[in-house]
């Protein structure tokens, strides 16, 4: 089968032949028919000291089950992330991590939808937000983040602000259902709008203080994001503000029963037409770094996708 690696810390992407792994304990091996790129990946082919395998989300058909699996069998469709080689024909998923893929969509549907859906998702419920609230969501055309403004809405927020890098993507926002979009050099400004209530931060950064500036007081933060930052705690102090960390491999380990929850919760309102996933654009296997590019350049509109 074909998979793709890199041999040094921001080395070019590559393909290469290798033999199709066998499944473990407890494993599905997945003949992947879409696999989704994401920030952190992408950021770790840049930064981590040594070469990872390039894991995410995939989707695709099961073509076999390691000792112990009982939730599926050969011929089913499953999605889910793979902490292993996922850029490749055939990648190795935990049956705790696997998720049914319902007949009525897509494999792409389903890597574009279910693990951004549920960051979105899980980080829009550790902001606990009350109805008629506002929401600043950043990077908010991004994979997660354009999934965050719909589900944000259908929550009952009473004013979601999209926050993005580049006002080209001002209208894409807006048509996902946000009140308001702005870039963030005015989000730096005293004067940018109205206070929310709670902001879902993907970017960290320098961009962390001017999100917390934005909050009213009493205010939450939920930071999800890989790209770091630091918050002065007079910030907080001042204004009773709150910083809450969101990762989701906590909850996967952890509250299995929330996971499950959160996974109907999105294919529920995918079903109703409340959750529309939207993709950037698909690649070969070949054009990885092509697509890599794409995130790299904070130029998408939605999720990018690799198909085999």
């Amino acid at each position: 089968m074909r998979r793709v690696r890199y041999e040094s810390t921001g080395g070019p992407l590559f393909l290469e032949e290798t033999p199709v792994p066998a499944p473990g304990p407890g494993e599905l091996l997945v003949r992947t028919e879409a696999i989704g790129v994401t920030l952190p990946v992408v950021r770790k082919v840049t930064e981590a000291a040594e070469p990872i395998p390039l894991g995410g989300e995939i989707a695709g058909e099961v073509t076999a089950v390691g000792q112990g699996v009982t939730r599926f069998r050969a011929g089913e469709r499953v999605t889910g992330l793979c902490f292993g080689h996922g850029y490749a024909d055939f990648a190795v998923l935990h049956e705790a991590m696997a998720s049914a893929v319902p007949d009525t969509a897509s494999a792409v549907d389903a890597v574009a939808l279910v693990r951004s859906g549920l960051v979105a998702l899980g980080s829009l419920d550790a902001a606990r937000p009350e109805p008629g609230e506002a929401a600043l969501i950043t990077a908010a055309a991004s994979g997660v983040g354009h999934l965050a403004v719909q589900l944000a809405k259908a929550r009952g927020a009473g004013r979601v602000v999209g926050a993005v890098s580049d006002p080209a993507k001002a209208d894409f926002v807006r048509a996902l259902g946000a009140d308001e979009v702005i870039t963030y050099d005015r989000l730096d400004r005293p004067d940018w709008g109205e206070p929310v209530d709670y902001v879902l931060d993907a970017v960290g950064g320098e961009l962390l203080t001017p999100a917390v500036a934005a909050l009213v007081p009493g205010g939450r933060l939920v930071a999800y994001s890989s790209g770091g930052g630091t918050i002065q705690a007079y910030d907080l102090l001042v204004g009773a503000k709150s910083v809450i960390g969101f990762q989701m491999a906590r909850i996967a380990r952890g509250r299995p029963e929330l996971y499950e929850r959160w996974r109907q919760e999105l294919w529920r309102r995918f079903a109703e037409g409340e959750l529309k996933p939207v993709v950037h654009g698909e690649f070969g296997l070949a054009e990885a770094a092509k697509a890599h590019e794409v995130i790299e350049s904070r130029s998408n509109l939605g999720k990018v996708v690799l198909r085999p």
